[in-house]
């Protein structure tokens, strides 16, 4: 069986501050496009959502636009910027360096299922 879906018609949608996430789902995979503007930051827009100190979604993604910095909680620290492709395990920090929106797609599917959504 063959799926097509557009990014241009998402199953869902969830708005955060500073951002907001859209998700496609099909069989075997979630998509999600996260936009983030400037100002943005996970610990202050979606930690509290989660509920969590840091970030606990597995992402697997590549930048569209915009530049973001990422600090594991042991310390790392990385930047990814238009066009890198980038794998971040649980346990982070994020934030949208400069003044440009952030567009990442991230094919990981955590973040299509959990993210920015409130825990229960």
């Amino acid at each position: 069986m063959i799926e097509v879906k557009t990014i241009d018609k998402p199953d869902e949608r969830r708005d955060f501050p500073r951002g907001h996430l859209e998700a496609l789902h099909l069989t075997g995979l979630d998509f999600a496009v996260g936009v983030f503007e400037p100002g943005w930051r996970w610990t202050e827009s979606v930690g509290p959502l989660a509920g969590t100190r840091s970030c606990e979604v597995h992402h697997n993604g590549f930048v569209v636009k915009g530049r973001m910095r990422i600090r594991m909680d042991d310390g790392q620290e990385a930047e990814i910027g238009e066009g890198d492709v980038f794998v971040v395990p649980p346990g982070h920090d994020a934030w949208v360096v400069g003044d440009e929106q952030v567009v990442v797609y991230d094919f990981a599917g955590g973040m299509a299922k959990e993210y920015a959504k409130a825990k229960s």
